[in-house]
């Protein structure tokens, strides 16, 4: 709750401001063009996103940078159509790809640290992908285990 009204508190102090600088039309008028310049960026980048992914299923390869591509993308059209100068200035870095890579690069790391498991899969993943069949031996593929006495 407290980050949702510090985020509110921003907006409207960066909205104060554009108006007291630029006046109410000049920022209406900001507002407006961010917001449909962000969704027409937002659907280009999206659809790109999206071939990429097809694009790396097709190659059998992991399309983990692909598809944290396209949640970015979506992350950034979502900010874009919430009213606000701080959200559409965002929204729009999202979308650019230079800013989108350094996000992408920032979240893995964040999650990597999170969770440990995630860096050697992405480690494992960089490979080619072998077909094989699993050939099972005749005899035991381990010793038995040995028991432990039990008191009683």
């Amino acid at each position: 709750m407290r980050l949702f009204v510090l985020y509110a508190v921003i907006e409207v102090v960066a909205l104060a401001a554009a108006v007291w600088w630029l006046g109410i039309g000049w920022t209406l008028l900001l507002l407006l063009t961010g917001a449909v310049a962000g969704m027409w960026l937002v659907r280009r980048e999206g659809a790109k996103a999206a071939l990429a992914v097809a694009d790396a299923v097709r190659a059998g390869r992991a399309a983990h940078a692909e598809v944290t591509d396209g949640a970015l993308v979506g992350l950034a059209g979502l900010l874009i159509l919430v009213p606000g100068v701080v959200s559409d200035l965002l929204g729009l870095l999202l979308v650019l790809p230079p800013s989108r890579t350094l996000a992408r690069r920032w979240l893995v790391r964040a999650a990597e640290r999170r969770s440990p498991a995630l860096r050697t899969l992405r480690i494992r993943t960089g490979g080619p992908v072998v077909q094989g069949e699993v050939v099972d031996s005749p005899g035991p593929a381990r010793p038995p285990m040995p028991r432990r006495a039990v008191e009683g």
